[in-house]
């Protein structure tokens, strides 16, 4: 076995209850001289406080633009074997569904060609393959997409969708989360390997409001399972959750936001007109409530993380869209705005901040949505409304 670096301070990291990812990469750094470079550079980060890692030029594979994220270290001298050292992202399967011999001939081909070291997965969705050299990203991409595999995307490009188990696992989920990301992963190859955006654009799916994929806080699209019947009570079930502990005014009632709920002791109520179907009730007392009629998406847009305005929640912009194979309504409107987008957006600037910087008003039109109250996320700032003069009714009809 090759001698490892000594890490006196990434050892430290090691100490704490959790596994720690040093270990890891110590694991590979046994037997792969990129992972080991890469153990001895971070050691040195650690005792200078700074990062030498660089952006050095735009790498990738033949026809793709996206999928390959260049990354050069800034003292090649000093750790020639992380010279170059490209992190590969590979389109995740829907619902991070994988046979245990499809990871190992994955892993396979890292030990061939990279450093050994992944990330399953990462915060966009894909498959991280972290470290490998310039004159091997065409070999590693030919390996992969002969097996079926294929990039993921990176840059100003749409980004790889991704989602919750849905129907495979939970029997909560309202839409074939599943069905729903592989169909739009299909449908928008070109715009995922070939970035042509202001900025990145994530879609993910979930099929409920609890949210397990959290795309109401990381994706500028995301889909959320929902229904638009009652909720489904079964009395009995609910004393039982009381029998067994539950302070059923306590943890359910007071918790619900739009106080929709009511319970006397002996019966559990709810007034569904007000119910904004965020799950929490289902999701706690699953043997007792049950969602019921038509199911759907409500579609919210303009989530992301800290950049120029800080960061950002999605909010309703479709209250209910019916989903069924093969989603041309949905295709439709992610495309309509992916347009306006393209045509207004600033260089890195995300689609829910233009939406901000030029308002809902136009956006909607550019789209074709009528407004709803649904769609309000804050109250107004100031008393100003400006109408267009096709807007106006003439004296003579007033």
């Amino acid at each position: 076995m090759s001698e490892l670096p000594k890490t006196p301070l990434l050892d430290e990291l090691e100490k704490g209850p959790w596994p720690s990812f040093v270990t890891e990469i110590k694991k590979a750094a046994k037997k792969n001289p990129m992972a080991k470079d890469e153990l001895a550079q971070l050691e040195k980060s650690y005792e200078d406080k700074r990062g030498y890692w660089k952006h050095g030029g735009i790498v990738g594979v033949r026809g793709y633009g996206s999928g390959v994220i260049g990354r050069y270290s800034s003292l090649p001298d000093m750790f020639p074997n992380v010279a170059n050292f490209h992190t590969v992202r590979v389109n995740s399967i829907a619902g991070f569904f994988y046979t245990s011999d499809a990871i190992k001939m994955m892993c396979d081909i890292w030990d061939k060609y990279g450093s050994g070291l992944t990330n399953f997965h990462g915060s966009t969705g894909d498959i991280i393959l972290l470290g490998t050299n310039t004159e091997n990203l065409e070999p590693v991409f030919a390996e992969l997409s002969s097996r079926g595999w294929d990039l993921g995307g990176s840059g100003s490009a749409f980004r790889t969708p991704s989602c919750c188990v849905g129907p495979a696992r939970c029997e909560w989920s309202n839409i074939d989360t599943l069905d729903i990301t592989y169909s739009i992963t299909q449908e928008f190859q070109d715009e995922l390997h070939r970035p042509a955006f202001p900025y990145k654009f994530k879609v993910k799916t979930a099929g409920c409001a609890v949210d397990c994929i959290a795309s109401i806080a990381r994706a500028d699209l995301s889909i959320i399972g929902t229904w638009k019947g009652k909720i489904e009570i079964d009395q009995d079930a609910v004393k039982w959750y009381e029998k067994n502990g539950m302070d059923i005014q306590k943890e359910i009632v007071n918790y619900c936001p739009t106080k929709c709920m009511s319970y006397d002791g002996k019966t559990l109520k709810i007034e569904d007109e007000d119910c904004s179907r965020c799950m929490h009730c289902i999701s706690k007392m699953t043997k007792a409530l049950k969602p019921t009629g038509e199911k759907g998406a409500t579609i919210l847009i303009g989530s992301k993380a800290p950049f120029v305005i800080g960061a950002t929640l999605s909010w309703v912009i479709i209250p209910f869209m019916k989903l069924e194979p093969p989603y041309q309504p949905l295709i439709d409107f992610v495309r309509k705005s992916l347009e306006y987008w393209d045509e207004y957006g600033k260089n890195r600037e995300r689609i829910g901040e233009l939406i901000i910087r030029r308002g809902m008003r136009e956006y909607l039109e550019y789209v074709g949505l009528q407004p709803d109250p649904r769609m309000v996320k804050e109250p107004r700032r100031d008393p100003f409304y400006f109408w267009k003069e096709e807007e106006l009714i003439p004296n003579s009809q007033l």
